[in-house]
C-alpha cells in the first residue's frame, strides 16, 4: 500500500484522537461536507468535475481509525454523536459560518447526527444510500450473531471486533471495493477513473486495519447513536436506487423520521448512486452544477 497524501489539517479532540480534514475548492466557495462510506475514507469526492463545476468548498474527514484519524482510545464506546461532534469541530476550525451535510451509505447516519446534534451548522442535509436503524436485513446473519456477546461489554467491543475482522480481512483495497459494492455497480466500475478514485479511498481506510470498520460496526449496532433522528429540523433530501443493496425502504424509513425531506429515487445503479446522482445531490442540498 502506497503512502497516503497528508491531510489538509489535523485536527485534536478533547479525548487527545486526532481527525484528519481534507479541503478542496475556494476558500470563499460555501462549504459542503461529505462523510464517506463504511469502509471509506477522506479521500474521496464522488465527481471532481461536477464538484469544480458547482463551485463549493468540499469538506472531508476520516472517521476514527480510518485513514489519518486516530482511533477511540482502548475502552471507549464508538458513538454516531461523537463522530457527528467531530464534523461540527472541524467547521469550527475551517471558520465556516454553516454547511451542507452530506452523508453515503454509514456517513449518513454521522450526518444525520451533525443536524440533530449541531443544527445551527447545518443549512441542508443529504443522504444517499444510507441504511435505517429499523431494518437489519442487509446484515448477514452470521453478523448478527457476532455481535449478541459484545452487547453485554461494549467498552471491549471494538477491540474484539477488530481481532474477529483482522482473522479474514486483509488491507486489499479490491476487497473492500467488492463488499460495498453489487452487480449493478459493474459498468461504473468500469470506468478506469471511477475505480482509480474508489480503490484510494479504500486503500487509505485500511491503513489502520479493520479498526475503522469495527468501531463504524459498534457505533451502529452495539451502540445507542447518541441522537434523535426526529429533532433533525433542516431541509433533507434522501436518495436512493432500486438496485442498491440498501433498498429505498431505508430511505423511506429516514423521510417519514425527519421533519422536512424530499424522496429522490433512482435505478440501474448499486451502491454507487453517490457517483452517478453527484449533480443532483449537490443542486439539492442548493449548489447546481454551473
Amino acid at each position: 500500500m502506497t503512502d497516503a497524501q497528508a491531510p489538509t489539517h489535523l485536527l485534536t479532540r478533547p479525548d487527545g484522537r486526532t481527525v484528519a480534514v481534507d479541503v478542496a475548492g475556494p476558500d470563499d466557495a460555501p462549504v459542503v461536507v461529505f462523510l464517506h462510506s463504511s469502509p471509506g475514507s477522506r479521500r474521496f469526492d464522488p465527481d471532481p468535475a461536477v464538484t469544480a463545476s458547482a463551485a463549493v468548498r468540499l469538506v472531508t474527514l476520516d472517521r476514527p481509525g480510518y485513514g489519518a484519524s486516530g482511533p477511540w482510545p482502548e475502552g471507549t464506546v464508538p458513538t454516531v454523536a461523537g463522530c457527528a461532534d467531530d464534523v461540527a469541530a472541524a467547521l469550527d476550525l475551517l471558520g465556516a459560518a454553516d454547511a451542507a451535510v452530506v452523508g453515503w451509505s454509514a456517513g449518513g447516519r454521522v450526518a444525520a447526527g451533525v443536524a440533530a446534534r449541531h443544527p445551527d451548522w447545518v443549512r441542508a442535509l443529504a443522504l444517499v444510500g444510507t441504511p435505517s436503524p429499523a431494518d437489519g436485513s442487509w446484515i448477514p446473519p452470521e453478523h448478527h450473531a457476532m455481535l449478541d456477546p459484545l452487547r453485554d461489554d461494549p467498552a471491549s467491543a471494538t477491540a474484539a471486533l477488530t481481532a474477529i475482522l483482522a482473522q479474514f480481512m486483509g488491507d486489499d483495497p479490491e476487497g473492500a471495493l467488492a463488499a460495498n459494492t453489487g452487480d449493478a455497480d459493474a459498468a461504473l466500475l468500469g470506468d478506469p477513473d471511477v475505480r482509480a478514485r474508489v480503490l484510494a479511498m479504500h486503500a487509505e481506510a485500511l491503513r489502520q486495519g479493520p479498526v475503522g470498520i469495527a468501531a463504524d460496526i459498534v457505533a451502529d449496532q452495539v451502540a445507542d447513536w447518541g441522537y434523535d433522528p426526529a429533532a433533525i429540523g433542516a431541509p433533507a433530501h434522501v436518495f436512493s436506487s432500486e438496485d442498491d443493496f440498501i433498498t429505498p425502504s431505508h430511505l423511506a424509513w429516514w423521510a417519514d423520521t425527519m421533519v422536512d425531506t424530499t424522496v429522490h429515487t433512482t435505478s440501474g445503479i448499486g451502491h454507487m448512486l453517490v457517483v452517478t446522482q453527484w449533480a443532483e445531490v449537490l443542486a439539492a442540498v442548493g449548489h447546481p452544477v454551473r
